[in-house]
């Protein structure tokens, strides 16, 4: 339950136009064109039996500014892929009943306009839908037997009446500004899985779900069908969910009982024909520290990741109930560990693959997930058990093997403080050994995130632009362990930025970097990280800031954190004892130093890094004669979700880094 201020660059891969002079005579080169043929693959989930796997697939459409969904089904020996669904939108959370008969989905209904919950026979048949609630269907799970399917959905407001006729005020508490009517909590419901009426399990402010997160945690049965542990966030809004605790509650019906008091605690999985269960929690419960598995058994929890002490994306039970599978980066990879009940964690060889957060495990061993390579998006892949090799399944973005791409590799240095640091280097399309090229910085969000070798689409089309590439981790990435994570802690600016300059040096040390053409650029905390070092150090020549965070003490009063950026100070800003770190480590306070051309850009309705971080920034820069533009889109996201806006910010973005760092070749 981190702050989310990332931008995952190969997620936004679905956009067209012609990139730039250069890049239209390159026709060999990764070009915007390229972006909206390239096909996303989200949500494995392979069969019980480990002989089939489902799987969501997005095609681009620029016509219509939307992505086509369809669920396909892919059979593991072979690979052959057929589609399970047609024209049905908002398709998610594909899910095997327990025998593997039946596959249920999430798809919007034309009736209700909402998502909802959909059972398909697999030997025939269509989809019947089991639900109509009028807030719609968030995350669900199928029962021992196959009978019923526990879901989440949000209450429905009890003063609709009186806001229909204006009757509307809210009273403000954990919201962010952008807040319009009050939040109602999402609670658990129970509806049989041939259909029928559903049945409310749980009531109360407390919540399933918040308002800012993409799903809620899914909640997971018993061995024995009887009770249904979910996790119990204080309300609503996401600002209190650091608060969050793993309770339970009768499938009959009844008050809920606390299984994990813990704080932080979040998505419980019972392990196979187990009592015990697993859930995630910050490690040793400091908010600063990567996300731990613990196991609770006889009532007695234990975190079985200790030893490792580094942050996990995700997990999931092996067969057997003795280890599980854990996703999450290591250095500059995407990896997956099997990890026991006792000891050490075992890092699974992938070969070349990088391999995504959601990984679905079959009752035979078998493993599913999306991977990608530094030279493929993503694609599915299948293990047949944790000791084989991955097999490529899908190969729907093959045009990109067809293509020249920047070659892309990890690059490590000695920073300050003792931290041994790494990025990803992509060198430009076509690099000759001899010459001189323009660095550009791309710098991911989070902080909680990591730059990977993965196949990514920004730094591609800066590369097929001329530029050399440079995506620096830093200290409060996910990728190094616990104590590179949290030495950001009441160190957001000075340190980080250390640790990229001391990136920046190992680069120049290759001997092609032109050191007068480097630019630096990045969304979200990314953007955060462009505009303190340009207020900090002036080897920049141009500069792109999105959704940027430059002022800590409007963030922390309008966004929907709340407490979320006390955890980086240890304090709020609103007193004397933590009143001037957080305006010291305010990029704002320093915009006067800076004199890079700088690009601006953001989602009107951003409630994660509001757009007024950004208004403040451009007057600063525009009273102080630096040349800067800014581009605002009417979005309510954190990043344009839409294929069109998307091409447009990537097209800004590598137009101004060419505008002022003019690669040649």
């Amino acid at each position: 339950m981190k702050s989310t201020r990332y931008f995952a660059y190969a997620a936004c891969c679905v956009f067209a136009l012609s990139l730039s002079a250069h890049a239209a005579t390159t026709a060999q080169a990764f070009q915007l064109n390229d972006l909206q043929r390239v096909v996303s693959l989200s949500e494995p989930q392979i069969s019980p039996d480990g002989k089939r796997i489902a799987v969501v697939v997005s095609t681009p459409d620029w016509k219509t500014d939307k992505s086509q969904q369809e669920l396909d089904l892919v059979d593991v020996a072979s690979g052959v892929r057929r589609a399970l669904t047609w024209k049905r939108e908002g398709l998610s959370s594909p899910r095997w009943s327990p025998d593997g008969a039946r596959l249920a989905f999430i798809a919007k209904d034309a009736e209700t306009k909402e998502g909802q919950l959909y059972v398909m026979p697999m030997d025939g048949g269509d989809a019947l839908r089991i639900t109509e609630t009028k807030r719609g269907v968030d995350a669900y799970s199928w029962s021992p037997d196959g009978k019923q399917i526990a879901f989440v959905s949000e209450d429905e407001p009890a003063n609709a009446k009186a806001i229909k006729e204006h009757d509307d005020a809210f009273q403000v508490t954990d919201n962010h500004f952008l807040t319009r009517a009050t939040l109602t909590p999402w609670h658990l419901w129970l509806v049989p899985s041939a259909g029928g009426t559903a049945k409310q399990l749980t009531r109360g402010s407390y919540s399933l779900q918040t308002d800012q997160q993409d799903n809620a945690p899914v909640p997971t049965w018993s061995r024995d069908g009887r009770s249904i542990a979910f996790t119990r966030f204080p309300g609503a809004y996401w600002g209190p969910s650091f608060h969050s605790v793993i309770a339970a509650v009768d499938a009959g019906g009844g008050e809920p009982h606390t299984l994990v008091p813990a704080e932080g605690a979040v998505n419980a999985m019972y392990a196979p024909d187990s009592d015990s269960f697993a859930f995630m929690r910050p490690r040793n419960g400091d908010q600063n520290n990567g996300n731990a598995v613990y196991v609770t058994a006889d009532g007695n929890s234990r975190d079985v990741t200790e030893a490792s002490a580094r942050n996990f994306n995700s997990y999931v039970w092996l067969p057997h109930g003795k280890a599980l599978v854990l996703a999450g980066e290591d250095g500059t990879h995407s990896v997956l560990w099997e990890q026991p009940l006792t000891g050490a964690a075992k890092k699974l060889d992938l070969g070349e693959v990088e391999a995504g957060a959601d990984v679905s495990v079959s009752k035979t061993g078998a493993l599913a997930f999306v991977g990608s390579t530094t030279t493929h998006p993503a694609e599915l892949y299948v293990m047949d058990s944790v000791s084989a090799k991955p097999r490529r399944l899908t190969n729907l973005n093959a045009f990109v093997d067809n293509l020249a791409l920047g070659r892309t590799e990890s690059i490590e240095w000695q920073g300050s403080d003792g931290f041994h640091e790494d990025g990803v280097l992509t060198y430009p399309v076509g690099y000759q050994r001899g010459q001189s090229y323009p660095l550009a910085l791309v710098i991911h969000g989070g902080p909680e995130a990591a730059s990977t070798v993965k196949f990514a689409a920004l730094p591609q089309l800066l590369a097929a632009a001329g530029f050399a590439v440079f995506q620096p981790n830093y200290r409060g990435s996910i990728n190094l362990g616990d104590a590179y994570q949290h030495a950001i802690f009441r160190d957001t600016g000075v340190g980080p930025g250390k640790d990229v300059m001391a990136g920046v040096d190992a680069v120049q040390k290759l001997g092609f970097v032109d050191a007068q053409r480097i630019g630096v650029s990045g969304w979200s905390y990314g953007g955060y990280m462009t505009t303190w070092l340009t207020g900090h150090y002036p080897v920049w020549k141009a500069a792109v800031s999105g959704a940027a965070l430059t002022d800590w003490v409007m963030d922390y009063t309008i966004s929907y954190y709340q407490t979320g950026d006390t955890y980086f100070f240890g304090g709020s800003p609103w007193t004397t004892k933590d009143h001037d770190i957080w305006r010291e480590q305010s990029p704002i306070a320093y915009a006067h130093n800076v004199t890079a051309p700088t690009l601006i850009m953001g989602d009107v309705g951003d409630p994660n890094v509001p757009l007024v971080n950004s208004y403040e920034w451009y007057h600063a820069l525009r009273d102080n004669g630096v040349p800067v533009e800014f581009y605002a889109y009417p979005a309510d996201t954190h990043f344009p979700k839409d294929i069109v806006r998307t091409t447009d910010v990537y097209r800004r973005w590598v137009s101004w880094m060419t505008q002022h760092l003019q690669p040649t070749h």
